[in-house]
């Protein structure tokens, strides 16, 4: 039985690999260690806030691996020497992972009272505004008109004796 899939539609084009990435997120195990909170800090601003008691700073990584924020966690290797009469807390590594959309960057992180906190700010690129000519008859046009904030187009550089380098 084939999957449906929200980026079937022909007018999608070139979305292909946000189908492959919502494959790889449902086939990936949801696990509850450690706890985490999300929080809008800002319009474009958001704050992961991981539980990690227990851990200290040097027990911790946050990478940024291609577009997935990755937190690992794992306790230094003491508790040969210690002997518990009740062991209650956990002291087991641990690996989570963020997916992050395109302009998502991660602007620091901060261990404060058993939290780990990361902060991540979404870049919004100014749109920009790029009439395509049409030819007529397997003509091929020759002039672009760009907006103010790309390059000067093709008939501009023409008429300033300009040329284009590639």
């Amino acid at each position: 039985m084939s999957r449906l899939s929200a980026f079937n539609s022909p007018l999608l084009l070139g979305f292909d690999h946000f189908d492959r990435l919502l494959d790889r997120m449902s086939k990936a195990s949801p696990e509850g260690y450690p706890p985490y909170n999300i929080e809008q800090m800002s319009e474009n601003g958001l704050r992961i806030t991981l539980a990690v008691a227990g851990f200290s700073w040097d027990d911790l990584s946050v990478a940024l691996e291609d577009n997935q924020l990755v937190i690992r966690g794992r306790q230094s290797e003491d508790e040969a020497t210690r002997m518990f009469i009740h062991r209650g807390i956990a002291s087991r590594q641990f690996q989570r992972a963020f997916l992050l959309a395109d302009g998502m960057e991660v602007t620091g992180a901060s261990l404060d009272n058993g939290l780990l906190h990361v902060d991540l700010i979404r870049r919004v690129p100014e749109p920009k505004v790029r009439t395509i000519p049409i030819g007529r008859g397997g003509e091929v046009p020759h002039t672009i008109t760009v907006s103010a904030d790309e390059t000067p187009s093709a008939s501009s550089r023409a008429r300033t004796g300009q040329k284009r380098e590639v």
